[in-house]
């Protein structure tokens, strides 16, 4: 949740004409990174919860890709959105390690 709370708080100094382009797809792309992660963990089994672990990941791959297009065309400092691709990646090493370990946990039982 974090990682949206970020987007948003970096989202809301971008250019009011950008409330329906970058505005959006940022905010959604992180709100959709929690919203995987919730929604898999409330599933029955552990192969779902990948899944949707899975789904997390592109939504995380989708918003550094907004950011860094943010980026590129100076919608936001570097200072502003480094430490949330920052942020990103770290999460990014996280899910990778949940699924593995989740994985593992299944070719046991």
């Amino acid at each position: 949740m974090s990682i949206a709370e970020r987007a948003y708080r970096l989202t809301a100094r971008l250019p009011k004409e950008e409330v329906y382009g970058m505005t959006s797809q940022i905010r959604r792309a992180a709100t959709s990174v929690a919203a995987n992660i919730a929604e898999g963990h409330g599933r029955e089994s552990g192969g779902s919860f990948i899944q949707f672990l899975r789904m997390a990941q592109g939504s995380l791959k989708e918003l550094e890709t907004h950011l860094l297009l943010a980026l590129r065309v100076d919608l936001v400092a570097s200072d502003e959105a480094k430490p949330v691709l920052a942020q990103c990646d770290e999460l990014g090493r996280m899910l990778r390690s949940l699924i593995r370990s989740i994985q593992r946990r299944q070719d046991h039982d």
